[in-house]
């Protein structure tokens, strides 16, 4: 099963990049790969936020819709996706967002996905390494526009 992992650190607090990946909505804006995302859903479950969202992926002629269960966790830094339904087998992601100081954190992303269709998969793995690997760059662009660019410490 393909899997995906990173780190990165960057010059924006950790509580700037939770809200940053917990703003979904915006990510057709700036995320590789995101065509629309709407959610459908919205939840609090022991002091968590839940949402349900149906993401568009495009890639050339390519489109599919999938439905995933994201956790907030804003105490713990983290945000969970769990997959619904859609063209995977299985898909699940976490971002771990670990302070280092009041201006800067280290951003943890990792992923594991698989397509119910073989053939699917082949075809699409090479966009999705490509989509994944500017994932973390797409964030840190869109912390630097919404919160400013910081010079390094």
């Amino acid at each position: 099963m393909p899997t995906f992992t990173t780190e990165r650190p960057v010059r924006h607090s950790a509580e700037e990049m939770f809200d940053l990946v917990a703003d979904c909505e915006a990510y057709p804006e700036f995320v590789p790969l995101c065509d629309n995302l709407v959610i459908t859903g919205r939840d609090r479950q022991d002091g968590k936020g839940i949402l349900i969202a149906d993401m568009t992926v495009a890639y050339g002629p390519w489109r599919e819709t999938f439905t995933t269960r994201d956790v907030l966790d804003r105490d713990a830094l983290t945000i969970d996706v769990t997959y619904l339904t859609g063209p995977f087998r299985r898909f699940d992601s976490r971002w771990r967002f670990e302070p280092v100081d009041a201006t800067q954190s280290i951003v943890h992303f990792a992923v594991e996905y698989e397509f119910r269709s073989r053939v699917l998969g082949g075809l699409m793995a090479a966009a999705f390494d490509r989509a994944f690997r500017k994932l973390a760059s797409a964030f840190e662009a869109r912390a630097d526009a919404v919160y400013g660019a910081r010079a390094a410490v």
